[in-house]
Order: structure tokens, then sequence, then C-alpha cells
């Protein structure tokens, strides 16, 4: 009998402690109805696509849910592809604040930061 190795699948997204925290305050702070906040990829900028949080009042079937202790987490179906093994931060500074991203797909982006390429 063959021994049939399997490797384990990186997470859709990785949350760091500030972005589960603000993915909390977010939904404590949500307007009437609203179920969790979802990441989707949409295309703009100058690279091409941006990272958009935004809160939903209606799950899709085929997106990808991840259950944070503040709330529900979905990442629009057509943007996992782009978004597979990244890590979502929040920070915050004197001048802004804002969700962040460290992703491994990415293979540029503009000099603003707004937009990426894959």
């Amino acid at each position: 009998m063959t021994e049939t190795k399997t490797r384990e699948m990186p997470a859709a997204l990785n949350l760091t402690d500030a972005a589960h925290a603000r993915i909390e305050k977010l939904m404590s702070e949500a307007p009437e109805g609203m179920i969790g906040v979802k990441l989707s990829t949409p295309r703009r900028g100058c690279s091409g696509l941006a990272y958009s949080v935004d809160y939903i009042e209606q799950a899709d079937p085929m997106d990808e849910k991840i259950e944070t202790p503040g709330g529900d987490l979905y990442i629009d179906a057509g943007s996992v592809l782009y978004l597979i093994g990244s890590t979502m931060d929040w920070t915050e500074d004197d001048f802004a604040a804002g969700f962040t991203f460290d992703n491994p797909n990415a293979t540029g982006s503009c000099g603003c930061g707004e937009s990426f390429t894959v």
C-alpha cells in the first residue's frame, strides 16, 4: 500500500491580534442588521487590485468565512486566490489608521500603497 502524503493548505488569511480587535470594534459599532465585515479585492488603483473592507447584511454562500472572537469576517470568493497566505493587520499612527496586508502573492504595488498586482 502506497502512503499518500498531503501538505497542509495555507490559511486563506491570517489575522493579527490588532486586526481581531479592530473587527470586534467595527462589529460593536455596526449599523443594525450587519452580520459581519467582508474583505474583497476590487479592480481599481494604478496597479489593478485594491483591498476593500465593508459591512455586509447577508453572506454569500461562496465566500470564505472566518470566525473571530468579535465577529465574522468574510472573504469574497473571487478574491480568495489573491489572498491565500496573506496577513491582515490593523495599524494606527499620528497620521493614518487602517488595515494593512502582507500579501505573498502580490508581485507589485503602486507607489502610494493603495493597490497591488498579482
